[in-house]
């Protein structure tokens, strides 16, 4: 091979390089007794967010804070170019204590690693990453995701079955351990602060048949941070 052949294949080499990016990603559910609904991952360019603490939530967002659903986000990630992976859990939701391990690869302009999904039981609670910088060198890089209140619901903490997954519908839809209880009174019927902030936590009782929350406090209760996210670059 001549010398501009070399220098040819060198430069193809490094093109290759720079236009994408081979991560291993790892989330862990730090909780209790929460689960986290569908995961909703996105490389994306510096300035994209799929949700920006201290604003108002968006359409998707609230959707996916309020009923675990993701679809919107998706559609709005992928329609600005943004590498996106959906679900990546098996059976879709992520069990107290679960590590969900995928591969992900991003373009060369999506630099910035966002992601949520909703605390199950909450109102609207969700588990979120806004804008990391995604790390160039080779390594493993760990960090703790903190919980996020979407401030588009009143956080009554009343079991209301599905229908408490529409936006804009009071009370959170499920508890997937069945540990949830009945007939709650509710603990607030209003949100003072409309924007996304950091969640307070759930309160919770130990009465099923009753009181001011359908959650336990002895088994749904947390604090923040409730996830852990590691990412390997290769």
């Amino acid at each position: 091979m001549n010398k501009t052949l070399i220098v040819l294949a060198i430069s193809a080499a490094s093109i290759a390089s720079a236009s994408a990016q081979d991560l291993t990603i790892s989330f862990t559910n730090l909780t209790h007794g929460s689960h986290f609904t569908p995961l909703i991952f996105s490389a994306h360019t510096s300035d994209q967010h799929i949700f920006e603490i201290n604003t108002e939530a968006s359409e998707g967002l609230q959707a996916m804070a309020e009923g675990g659903n993701t679809a919107l986000i998706a559609s709005d990630l992928a329609a600005l170019n943004a590498d996106v992976v959906s679900s990546p859990a098996p059976g879709g939701l992520t069990a107290p204590g679960q590590t969900t391990t995928f591969d992900m690869t991003t373009q060369s302009l999506n630099t910035h690693l966002s992601m949520s999904a909703m605390i199950l039981p909450s109102n609207d609670g969700f588990v979120g990453l806004d804008a990391l910088e995604i790390p160039t060198a080779v390594g493993t890089y760990s960090y703790y995701l903190n919980a996020y209140d979407a401030g588009t619901e009143a956080n009554d903490e009343v079991l209301a079955g599905m229908a408490g997954g529409a936006p804009g519908v009071a009370g959170f839809p499920a508890d997937p351990l069945g540990m949830a209880g009945a007939n709650a009174t509710g603990v607030t019927t209003e949100e003072t602060n409309t924007n996304i902030h950091i969640h307070r936590g759930v309160i919770g009782d130990t009465n099923p048949e009753g009181g001011i929350s359908d959650i336990d406090s002895r088994i749904h209760r947390w604090l923040n941070p409730v996830a852990r996210l590691v990412i390997e670059v290769k």
